[in-house]
């Protein structure tokens, strides 16, 4: 996931026609542009926000509150990205900002997500077999719905930081940037998440491949 490139760069591009015809419309104060707006954008930005937030009424508040912001600085939206590409960090930035806000929930700490090692100090690894399975299923519908419970059951800070760097795709100085860590903290923030979410499947998957369990 590391060494592709995020796709914010790949999709890095000027404004379409279109959206300079949308930018100048919301400008201008259009009450129509500001509809449109609305109508093309706000499906997938609130997707963004679900994913990030875990909680619908939260998402709803943080695509209200992105759109809001994109209104008041659209005249200093300087074109050098995709009207989308910036919509989209306006709502990640929103969603952010609200868990920074609002009182934070007792968690379980990320080392009871981390290895664990059975009697001789050995590191409990999954079963040849289990990898087969994983990599046989990992476009299934099932397994993409398992990788996602599994993410949101991170603690947040590390649930974030995947989202972040391997759901939306943003390189690792953009993840940091958003998140206001240093790259170095980045990266072993996303290391540490990364093996805790490994560890949670294949511990769902081992769960799901015992005997008299039906197999994903």
């Amino acid at each position: 996931m590391s060494g592709t490139p995020s796709r914010h760069h790949r999709a890095a591009r000027s404004p379409s026609p279109e959206e300079r015809r949308l930018i100048q419309g919301l400008r201008a104060e259009d009450p129509g542009s500001y509809g449109e707006l609305l109508n093309c954008y706000g499906g997938r930005m609130l997707a963004v926000a679900r994913r990030i937030m875990q909680n619908e009424d939260d998402a709803q508040d943080c695509v209200q509150e992105a759109f809001l912001q994109a209104f008041r600085k659209i005249d200093t939206f300087e074109e050098r990205a995709s009207l989308g590409s910036w919509l989209h960090r306006i709502v990640v930035n929103a969603a952010l900002m609200k868990i920074r806000q609002r009182k934070r929930r007792k968690e379980t700490p990320l080392e009871d997500h981390l290895c664990e090692f059975d009697a001789q100090g050995s590191r409990k690894t999954m079963a040849p077999e289990l990898v087969t399975v994983m990599e046989g299923h990992l476009e299934s519908l099932e397994i993409q719905a398992m990788i996602r419970q599994e993410i949101a059951a991170l603690p947040t800070n590390f649930r974030n930081i995947i989202l972040l760097r391997d759901i939306e795709e943003y390189d690792t100085g953009e993840t940091a940037t958003l998140l206001g860590l240093s790259l170095s903290s980045t990266k072993t923030r996303l290391h540490r998440a990364r093996a805790a979410l490994k560890i949670r499947v294949e511990k769902q998957l081992a769960t799901n491949s015992a005997p008299g369990r039906k197999g994903i």
